[in-house]
Parts: C-alpha cells; sequence; structure tokens
C-alpha cells in the first residue's frame, strides 16, 4: 500500500490504466479507426513516408497457400525497371566533351566521371546486393529506386563538377536494383522456364546499356544536355510508381537472419564449395571483356578514315545490338531451357567467336565487319550469361543473391579489363590488335569450358558422359529438381549432388532391378511382412484362447 501510487482523484493508478483500457475497447469500431489514425498522424514524418512506401497493396501480398504467378507483364515490367535503372551509368559516356564545356574543366577532369560511377556500381554489387539474401527483396528495391530518383535532382541542377562527380558516385551505388531483381526471378519463374524468364531481364539490363547511349547523344545534338537527365529523372519515378503498384512480395529466404560480415565472407565460402559457380565466373570474366572492348575501340575505328563517321551515327550502332537482344527471349526458351546450360554456354562462345572473328579481320575495310560483330558478340554474350545464371542459381536457392554477387563481380572486372585492355591495344596496334585480345578471350572461355562437363560433379573432368539432354526436363540446370522454398509443400524429387531420394524412387528402382532379375523385391517384402503379421495374429489368438480355457481347466480339477 504504501509503495502504490494514486491519481488525482484517489484511484490506484493501474485501476485508472485498466479503466482507461476498458473505456477504449469499449469504443465504437468508428472511434477506435480515429484514435488508429490520429496516433499514425502522431508518428514523426520520416515513418509516415516509411510506411507508405513499404505499404504493399493486398493483390502484391504474400499468401503462402497462393504465392504470385511470374507473369509476362511482370517479367517486361522488371526488364523495363532494368534497362533504365542500369541506363543512369552510361548517359553520360557519349557527352563527355559537352560536359567539360559546361563546367569550364579540361576533358581530363570529366573522363573519370564514367569511372567514378564504375567504382561505385562495384561497391553497390559488393555491399548491397548481398543484403538481397536478408531483407525482403519489395521494400529493399523500393526503397533503393527512390533514393537514387530523389539524389538524381542534383545532378540535373547543379553547376559544380565536384558536386556533380560525388552525386554520381553515390547514385551508381544505389543503381543495383536490377542485379536484386535477377535473383528474385529465379525464386519466381518455374525452374523448367527459368532461361527465358532471365532473358527477358537480362535483355533489358543490355538494352539500357545500349540504349542510353544513343538517347544521350541524340537529344544532346538538339537540344541541352541536361534534358537527358531529366528524362531520367522521370523515367526512375514511373519505375517507382509501377513497382509499387506490382512488384509482388516475397518473404525473406532468410528470415532467422544473418550476419553481414558473415555474409559477405560466405561468398568467398561458395567459390571454394561449387565448381559450377568458379566456371561460370572464369567464363562470363573473359566474355564481358570482349563486350566492352569493341565497344569501346568502335568509336575509334568509325571516327578514322576509311569511314569518318559523325557521333550521331557512331551512336546508331548500337540499334544493331539491340536487334540481337529482341531475339534472346526467344532463343531462350527454344534453345536453352531446352538443354543443359553448359551446352547453351559453349554455344554462346562459339556465336562470339565467329561474329568477332569477322569483325576483327575484315573491320579496317569494309562496314559488315563491325555490324556483324556487334550481332553476333551481343548474341552470344546474351545466351552465355542467361546459360550460367540458370545454372547458378540452382545451387544454393537461399543464397542467390549472394552467388549473384560473385557473378557479377567477375563480370564486371571482365568488362574494366576489356576497356583497359582494348584502349591499350588499340592505341598500339589499332583495330586487329584489340580485335585479337577478344579473339583470345574466347579462346579462353571456351578452355574454361572444356575443363569440365556438364554432368561433373568435381572440379576437372567429364564423369557422367557428353549428354546435352536435360535428366530432369523440370529443372533449369538439367540435375537439381527445386522445391519452393515458401507456400504449399510439393514432393521432393533426387537431389543427385546431396544424394537425397525419396521412397517413392527407392520403390521404383527396385521395380527396375526385378524387371531385370525377373523378381520383385518390392512384392516379396511385402508378402513377407504380410506373414510375419499373419503369425503374430495366430500367435496372439492362441494366447488368447489359453487365457480363456484356463479357468475353466482349474475350476474342473477344483471339482
Amino acid at each position: 500500500m504504501g509503495g502504490e501510487k494514486y491519481d488525482t482523484n484517489g484511484v490506484p493508478a493501474t485501476s485508472a490504466e485498466a479503466q482507461t483500457t476498458l473505456s477504449t475497447d469499449s469504443l465504437p469500431a468508428k472511434s477506435q479507426e480515429e484514435n488508429a489514425t490520429t496516433k499514425r498522424n502522431q508518428q514523426p514524418l520520416w515513418r509516415q513516408i516509411y510506411n507508405v512506401i513499404t505499404w504493399t497493396p493486398p493483390r502484391c501480398r504474400w499468401d503462402p497457400e497462393k504465392p504470385p504467378k511470374f507473369s509476362l507483364p511482370l517479367n517486361c515490367l522488371f526488364a523495363f525497371a532494368g534497362a533504365f535503372t542500369v541506363a543512369n551509368l552510361y548517359y553520360n559516356h557519349p557527352i563527355l566533351n559537352i560536359l567539360a564545356e559546361e563546367f569550364n574543366v579540361p576533358y581530363e577532369k570529366v573522363s573519370q566521371i564514367p569511372t567514378v560511377m564504375q567504382a561505385g556500381y562495384a561497391a553497390g554489387l559488393l555491399f548491397l546486393c548481398p543484403l538481397g539474401d536478408l531483407l525482403k527483396r519489395r521494400a529493399f528495391v523500393l526503397l533503393l529506386v527512390l533514393f537514387t530518383a530523389t539524389m538524381w535532382v542534383g545532378l540535373c541542377v547543379t553547376n559544380s563538377l565536384a558536386v556533380f562527380t560525388g552525386i554520381s558516385f553515390i547514385t551508381a551505388i544505389s543503381t543495383v536494383t536490377p542485379q536484386l531483381m535477377l535473383p528474385l526471378v529465379g525464386d519466381l519463374a518455374p525452374p523448367n522456364r527459368r532461361a527465358a524468364a532471365l532473358s527477358i531481364v537480362v535483355s533489358g539490363l543490355l538494352l539500357g546499356m545500349l540504349v542510353a547511349r544513343v538517347l544521350s547523344g541524340v537529344l544532346t545534338n538538339y537540344t541541352s544536355w541536361r534534358n537527358i537527365y531529366w528524362m531520367s529523372l522521370g523515367l526512375q519515378y514511373i519505375i517507382f510508381g509501377s513497382l509499387w503498384l506490382f512488384m509482388p512480395d516475397y518473404p525473406s529466404t532468410n528470415p532467422g537472419g544473418l550476419n553481414y560480415f558473415k555474409m559477405l565472407w560466405s561468398i568467398l565460402v561458395m567459390c571454394t564449395k561449387h565448381p559450377v559457380l568458379v566456371q561460370a565466373c572464369f567464363v562470363t570474366f573473359f566474355t564481358a571483356a570482349t563486350f566492352t572492348c569493341f565497344w569501346t575501340t568502335l568509336t575509334f575505328l568509325l571516327a578514322s578514315p576509311p569511314y569518318n563517321y559523325n557521333p550521331f551515327v557512331i551512336g546508331l550502332f548500337a540499334l544493331i545490338g539491340i536487334a540481337s537482344l529482341c531475339i534472346g527471349p526467344f532463343w531462350a526458351r527454344l534453345v536453352i531451357d531446352r538443354f543443359v546450360p553448359l551446352f547453351s554456354v559453349v554455344l554462346g562462345e562459339l556465336i562470339c567467336m565467329i561474329g568477332i572473328t569477322i569483325g576483327t579481320y575484315t573491320g579496317t575495310f569494309t562496314i559488315a565487319g563491325p555490324v556483324i560483330q556487334a550481332f553476333f558478340n551481343d548474341m552470344g554474350l546474351q545466351t552465355a550469361q542467361i546459360a550460367n545464371r540458370s545454372s547458378i542459381y540452382s545451387i544454393e536457392p537461399k543464397a542467390r543473391n549472394r552467388v549473384n554477387t560473385a557473378f557479377m563481380v567477375a563480370t564486371f572486372c571482365g568488362q574494366l579489363t576489356g576497356t583497359a585492355a582494348g584502349n591499350h591495344l588499340y592505341a598500339r596496334g589499332g583495330w586487329i590488335a584489340s580485335g585479337s585480345y577478344s579473339v583470345a578471350s574466347i579462346a579462353m572461355a571456351l578452355l574454361v569450358c572444356a575443363i569440365r562437363g556438364p554432368w561433373e560433379t568435381g572440379w576437372i573432368g567429364w564423369t557422367g558422359g557428353w549428354s546435352i539432354i536435360k535428366k530432369s526436363k523440370e529443372s533449369a540446370d538439367g540435375r537439381t529438381a527445386e522445391v519452393a522454398m515458401h507456400g504449399k509443400k510439393e514432393a521432393v524429387a533426387t537431389d543427385e549432388e546431396k544424394g537425397a531420394v525419396n521412397e517413392s524412387e527407392v520403390h521404383k528402382s527396385l521395380e527396375m532391378r526385378a524387371a531385370e532379375d525377373g523378381k520383385n523385391p518390392v512384392r516379396a517384402e511385402k508378402e513377407k511382412e504380410e506373414e510375419e503379421d499373419k503369425l503374430s495374429d495366430s500367435d496372439s489368438g492362441k494366447e488368447d484362447t489359453l487365457r480363456d480355457t484356463s479357468p475353466r481347466l482349474s475350476a474342473a480339477r477344483d471339482s
């Protein structure tokens, strides 16, 4: 009593609180809604904004009994978002000389802007993308898109090169949202159609890299350079609004949580555990180098004799690459989804080799050479990338963002190597020297493919044969039957690498052996169990009979 507190009316405080609770509960529903609205209005402004951004429309909410279907319109939305998000990195490439005049600085200073943005993108790949295995992708992607769009306003209005460069670096870090969408496609799309779904998004990414240069060159040629940045700002807010309305919610693949630094370390650990991931990383490194080597040195070739094309005509060459990208989804559905990934990777490398060889050794005297190379190189690159992604997304379903990070870091390093080597070799030996480097890169990629076969589980060898036909048609890599990590449980098929089999497969294998031996061990086993049951039943019956007759015998003896 002595320590109990009272309010001004002499009522104990605990009783007052209980009365308040009871009175609140007894309020009508309308009053309760008004109280809830009042509480929301009392929240800080940043919290209210966060609640609006992360709110999910009912049709996009996660339902474990009815997981969202990955439809074609949603696939195209991801491709559109990826295209005009990654384009942010490339708008400045054709207009560096205009930016030098605008900021009144030497060309050497503005030439560092693409390098700074590539460095920011690399940082985002390494430090932000792994968080996709920890956080819900919808909220994470929306926040990154909104942050990028809001920071982009500074690029549209600033008159300072230092500010322009700083904001470019920051926005490049958060421009990794397409690399968060690709593993999500791996989660949502059916495994037997994963390559086709990935090809649409990958086509969007490569399309953004090419279209950015064309749009930037055309708009800057006829209007102010700032208009391309204002256009990008509008597109990013359109992307945010579209994703907010239609992007499905998807639970975290690791709801129990992960240590961030251990998560980064696990990327290196995965490279020591999975030979298929290391093989894919080496292949994409050598292939990506040819892409940037070609598009970097193509400008020098077309601007010099015998062509002497102006920047506008040179920019139109990107349309050739766009044509090859449009074929990608159909090619993925007809070829990549039907065969083991390594076959499609080798096919893509051979397509690249044909195009690069023709373009390198005929490009100095006929424009047909670079045209053929632009088409075949982009087509082969896309084929190899999609097949590799389809394969590596099967190894650790709960770590697809980290798997994708390892793959993209290797791709990015290849792009940087191709740019540096292409410029250096072109300065020393011209078009043929830089093109010969690309020929050697594709040869190295083919060598990496030859070291390890499609069914090999170790690091080197061709154990399992040369077959290119998938053993499991419902899988992405041809061997691993996957199960949805969320939602209704489905029957689990064999995972060859782990050696896990279900009971039905045991019976099936026994029956197959019986067909060879002329016996049926399953049936024999069942008959044996039935005989044992009959014996046990007869024994129990005898015991019951003895129990029933024993009192009568004892009574007879007594009488």
